[in-house]
């Protein structure tokens, strides 16, 4: 049965545009309750300045509930998302995550929504760690090199760079001819003493 009193506000998150929201927008369809409005971000979820995110921050008010499909959608670091729901429950706003089973409108959910938190981000170190590790692993026996040096047209670049030192070309001139960033440019033109 629906329940008059509450507007259910849905919020959806992939971490690039190249993957899909479907299974996420599928767990909101089957939530039970409709879903008034639904915030989509495609992009990663290291920190809060997400456009829809954002909007959807300014958007709800008290009374709302803002479902997601796991708190991972709403932040990834334990802190931002301890931030997110202290912010939404200051405005009047509950928070209710489908995979945790998490109901902030509680002491214990509010409770287990640390837990989970900080869990999560404790696994994401861990996959840091391993990933590391792993690569100094293939290092060691030779099957990692990283990433490739972009080769540099000697002749031209030194060309280029006497012609920037002359006064007859800026600096950003250089750069957009010679295809390179500004870090770049100048570590290679320190490198070779140019």
């Amino acid at each position: 049965m629906e329940d008059k009193r509450k507007t259910y506000i849905g919020y959806v998150r992939v971490s690039s545009v190249d993957q899909n929201e479907a299974r996420q927008l599928k767990a909101l369809e089957d939530f039970g309750q409709p879903i008034h409005k639904i915030f989509l971000d495609k992009c990663s979820g290291k920190d809060t300045k997400r456009p829809e995110f954002q909007k959807m921050l300014e958007y709800v008010r008290d009374g709302d509930v803002v479902i997601v499909t796991e708190y991972s959608r709403l932040a990834r670091s334990s802190a931002d998302l301890l931030r997110t729901v202290k912010e939404l429950q200051d405005k009047g706003v509950e928070i209710v995550s489908l995979r945790e089973r998490l109901d902030t409108t509680t002491p214990e959910g509010r409770f287990m929504l640390t837990v989970f938190a900080g869990l999560a981000e404790f696994e994401r170190e861990l996959a840091r760690e391993r990933q590391k590790e792993g690569i100094a692993i293939a290092k060691a026996a030779g099957k990692y090199k990283g990433r490739q040096p972009i080769p540099i047209d000697m002749d031209v670049f030194r060309t280029e760079v006497k012609r920037w030192r002359a006064g007859e070309q800026t600096a950003v001139y250089t750069m957009k001819r010679l295809d390179m960033k500004p870090n770049r440019f100048y570590r290679k033109v320190k490198e070779f003493g140019l």
